[in-house]
């Protein structure tokens, strides 16, 4: 079962050696897990799936599934949405949104509104501090897989994934999160647009 190399890895990867180059994530499509030895404050992980000691808290895909009136397929792959979620920002990565939000009091970080329009919302400078945090804390796997879409409805259905909401509506954290997500979007709009 494709599901057993998620839920049974050969191996977790760190930050930097997703980073390397050549990276070891390969530009394929397929399913990607991400386990914690240390959760964000508040993460429920009693009855969560553990490897080596860490808590499986999210799964998510790359590409996307296509959408259903023909528009265009998402070139994403394993590696540029891994290699993203390890550095780029929240306003590309629903993982690194919702580590922020959660680790937003303990991190001294906060979500803003940045760029010339103010739409983007990131945590600025806080997001190397959020590099760091995951170089510590943050280990992932993956599987290649042709319609990742199947497989992470699968997972999502039958193991406890605490910061996935995405069809995951009836998942033990799922309104805990989505509030603290919407709070620092709250709080994000009241506050200046930093520039870019």
């Amino acid at each position: 079962m494709v599901s057993a190399s998620l839920l049974d890895p050969a191996r977790l990867w760190t930050r930097a050696e997703v980073l390397e180059r050549p990276s070891p994530v390969p530009a394929k499509n397929g399913v990607y897990a991400w386990y914690f030895d240390a959760a964000p404050p508040g993460v429920p992980v009693d009855g969560c799936h553990r490897v080596d000691g860490s808590a499986l808290l999210y799964v998510g895909i790359s590409p996307k599934r296509p959408p259903a009136d023909g528009g265009p397929v998402s070139k994403q792959t394993l590696r540029s949405r891994v290699r993203y979620h390890y550095r780029g920002n929240a306003y590309g990565s629903t993982l690194r949104l919702t580590l922020d939000v959660l680790l937003a009091d303990e991190l001294g970080i906060g979500l803003r509104r940045v760029g010339s329009t103010g739409s983007r919302l990131t945590f600025s400078d806080g997001e190397a501090v959020l590099n760091d945090w995951m170089a510590e804390h943050a280990r992932v796997c993956w599987v290649e897989d042709p319609q990742p879409w199947l497989l992470e409805t699968q997972l999502i259905g039958g193991v406890d994934l605490p910061l996935n909401l995405a069809q995951n509506a009836y998942g033990s954290f799922h309104a805990q999160l989505s509030q603290a997500r919407a709070r620092q979007r709250e709080l994000a709009r009241s506050l200046p647009v930093l520039p870019r």
